[in-house]
């Protein structure tokens, strides 16, 4: 009998070492973010401490997993069996549900997703339990800690309000007095700075981070309660000295160390307290099972008959599980990519410079802009006029923060240092309330309040930014629902399938993890192909024509695969690759996309006197463009005319495009050919079937006007045919277009070069 029970256990430990993997990768924009956005350290260094704090967070983690055990719902109201239910079926929807999250980049709460899945599989077992004994459903909030689910529900909400506040504040002020040129003001308030920064961190970790060490005696917490006005004074002119030493003495800089020792606190404190949203459900299952084979082993009681009022009491975790899960935590944190992604996405969101924006607006994004913007034209009108041009000097940018993201901060070590410490702050108070907070959700939301104090979302960026945390605010409440209604499922579905169902389940986690792992890969592999826009790349006309020769080749590939399928896939009818084909094209617009933004760059990069460079790479944009939006047509209207399940082109019309297509593939090749190598002499030879090509679509018109006239009996078909045709042509057109400005363009450059004495290019 209890063979079942020794099989899932093995399994929810499994699933906790994957947990502990997907669940690093997302909380490490915990602690990550700041350091790695102002770039104060190399990331090996940042890595290291980061694995200090995690490490010591981990050994040193609360031994109580109350959470998972008594938190949430009543154990005493559940049978042993019934609770290995509610367990295994919150293990594996967390296990997927923060893979997905990870996978799209996305950071939430760990602490949330745990609570919820609970509270849904707790929820789950007793609407079955209730149907099963007495069906009065109103006995259902016997079964759940109500009160802590409410909590955590204010706490959230609270979090995510207070947190962004407190840091657009503190971020203000704090710009107001170093501005950005704050190396100079380092010098003579950085000690101050650094003693309240440094003080804040130290109540953080003496609070947070140590106090669910389960060998620290009680006395130390409650003289830390009692004394904590006491300890905050000594501390602040402790280190105030301190500071002042280390600048004064060995020359350090101050903010880089409040950065350093804050990313050790958060690392430290995520791993002391949000250890048990990984491995609490697992090591709770653990002592359930001891506790029943206890009493099996003495009075013979059937799982489905020992209640659980065991789970009530306190049991301390065995120390060799918290340090395996510490060293989980280290090597997840050197070597996930996810980690690394999510990180990407909250730095981007709070960068100083331009970056690529990840959102679209929405309406909600557009609205909250648009009225911040008139509420900051009021608030500037009865501004006088002296402080708005001393507020405005504090707020001078340095031309730092550029466009090349690889090479330059996010942001500074000031706003860095903020982040830090009003973080550590909040998070200290909340603990010291006794208040449900999330870590992701402070941290994440005071770096929006720095970054908007900042200026760092200015009219440019303020509606992609916005959009970015709606959305991830927005998940946040989504993976509340979707936690809660997963587990919920799951449990039921384990309730009545019994091991059957746990293994297809398991194996669903398994499939998912592995493919999304495989998508990532995929996706990493193609960024690395894909070189960015860099401002240094491109000066010179040697460099322009270097980069629209990558640009065109690229693209013209994309095309001529794309027309190809699209024909071959029409004359077959398959509606779903088709589908695929038109997913695709947003591949092609979105290349287009990203080069139109950086005409900006370009423009300010070109040498002066550069012929004319500029109209020249604008216009070849431009065909580029042109070329894009025909194969798009081509591409949906096909896709639509097979998913409305219209006929199907006749035999005739499918062999005619199929003509076409081999034309343009040749044409194609040939073109993407020439500017792989450079060899630009052969344009001429293509351009000179540009005719003949133009005459072959005319007469394909013609034809079809024809059988109009006399067999077509399907005005779908002659719209989608004249179509294909139409815009068919229109990509010929803009494609020779192309060729002849760069064949004009590169005579310039041949007759420049000759006449200022230098070689001509063979």
């Amino acid at each position: 009998m209890e063979d079942i029970y020794i099989v899932m256990l093995v399994a929810l430990f499994a699933l906790a070492v994957t947990d502990l993997v997907v669940g690093v990768s997302n909380d490490a924009i915990n602690f990550l973010s700041s350091a790695i956005g102002s770039r104060a350290f190399p990331m090996k260094t940042i890595l290291i401490v980061a694995s200090i704090g995690v490490g010591v967070g981990a050994i040193f983690s609360s031994g109580i997993m109350e959470v998972a055990r008594k938190g949430i719902f009543m154990p005493g109201e559940f049978y042993f069996e019934e609770i290995m239910i509610i367990f295994m079926a919150v293990m594996i929807t967390d296990v997927l549900l923060l893979d997905f999250f990870n996978s799209l980049g996305l950071p939430t709460s760990t602490t949330v997703s745990i609570v919820f899945e609970l509270l849904g599989a707790a929820v789950s077992i007793a609407a079955i339990k209730i149907y099963n004994e007495s069906g009065n459903y109103g006995d259902i909030l016997t079964y759940i800690n109500t009160s802590k689910a409410t909590e955590i529900i204010i706490g959230i909400l609270l979090a995510v309000v207070i947190a962004f506040l407190i840091g657009a504040i503190v971020q203000y002020l704090s710009r107001l007095i170093f501005s950005f040129q704050f190396e100079q003001k380092v010098k003579y308030v950085g000690a101050i700075f650094g003693g309240v920064s440094l003080t804040a961190i130290l109540y953080f970790i003496l609070l947070k981070g140590l106090k669910s060490v389960t060998f620290i005696p009680e006395a130390y917490l409650d003289y830390l309660d009692n004394n904590t006005l006491i300890i905050i004074g000594i501390g602040l002119v402790f280190f105030t000295v301190i500071s002042q030493l280390l600048m004064s003495i060995f020359k350090t800089h101050i903010l880089k160390f409040v950065i350093l020792v804050g990313t050790f606190s958060l690392a430290l404190a995520f791993a002391g307290n949000d250890l048990v949203n990984f491995i609490g459900v697992p090591i709770a299952a653990w002592q359930s099972f001891e506790l029943w084979q206890t009493a099996y082993a003495s009075s013979g009681v059937l799982p489905s008959e020992f209640s659980m009022t065991g789970l009530q009491g306190e049991v301390s975790t065995p120390p060799f599980l918290l340090l395996g899960a510490g060293a989980v935590m280290v090597v997840t944190l050197w070597f996930s990519r996810k980690a690394r992604n999510v990180v990407e996405t909250g730095v981007n969101l709070s960068r100083q410079g331009e970056v690529t924006e990840r959102f679209d607006p929405n309406f909600l994004s557009r609205g909250i802009v648009r009225y911040s913007v008139l509420l900051g034209n009021v608030i500037g009108a009865i501004t006088p006029q002296q402080v708005r041009s001393k507020i405005e000097e504090k707020f001078q940018k340095p031309k730092a923060f550029t466009r090349d993201v690889e090479d330059t901060p996010a942001f500074d070590l000031v706003r860095a240092s903020v982040n830090l410490v009003v973080a550590s702050i909040l998070i200290s108070i909340g603990t010291s309330l006794k208040l449900p907070l999330s870590t992701t959700y402070v941290t994440f939301m005071v770096a929006m309040g720095t970054s908007l104090a900042d200026r760092a979302w200015d009219r440019e960026s303020a509606v992609y930014r916005v959009a970015g945390v709606v959305n991830v605010v927005g998940g946040w409440f989504v993976t509340a629902l979707v936690a809660f209604s997963a587990a919920a499922i799951f449990a039921a579905i384990i309730y009545f399938g019994g091991i059957i169902a746990i293994t297809v389940l398991i194996g669903l986690a398994i499939f998912s993890i592995a493919r999304s792992f495989v998508l990532h890969s995929r996706k990493e592999k193609e960024k690395k192909l894909k070189k960015p826009f860099r401002r240094n790349d491109i000066s010179t006309i040697n460099d322009i024509v270097v980069e629209s020769s990558k640009n065109i080749s690229g693209i013209v590939c994309g095309v001529n695969q794309m027309f190809s399928k699209t024909v071959k896939n029409l004359g077959y009818y398959d509606k779903s690759k088709l589908k695929k084909n038109k997913k695709s094209i947003k591949k092609l617009e979105s290349e287009i996309d990203e080069l139109k933004r950086n005409v900006f760059y370009f423009i300010k990069t070109i040498e002066e006197g550069s012929l004319d460079s500029n109209r020249f790479y604008i216009l070849i944009l431009d065909y580029l463009q042109d070329i894009v939006q025909s194969i798009g047509y081509i591409t949906r209207n096909s896709y639509n005319h097979v998913n409305n399940n219209h006929k199907n082109l006749k035999f005739n019309q499918i062999r005619d495009l199929k003509r076409v297509d081999d034309k343009m593939q040749a044409l194609f090749d040939e073109i993407e050919d020439i500017f792989d190598k450079q060899d630009f002499a052969r344009i001429d030879v293509v351009l000179a079937g540009k005719q003949a090509l133009l005459s072959d679509v005319g007469d394909l018109i013609e034809k079809q006007i024809n059988r109009i006239r006399t067999t077509e009996s399907s005005p779908k078909n002659s719209e989608l045919y004249f179509g294909l045709l139409l815009e068919t042509r229109d990509l010929i057109t803009s494609t020779m277009n192309l060729l002849e400005l760069y064949r004009e363009f590169n005579i310039a450059v041949e007759t420049t070069r000759f006449s200022a004495g230098a070689p001509q290019k063979k």
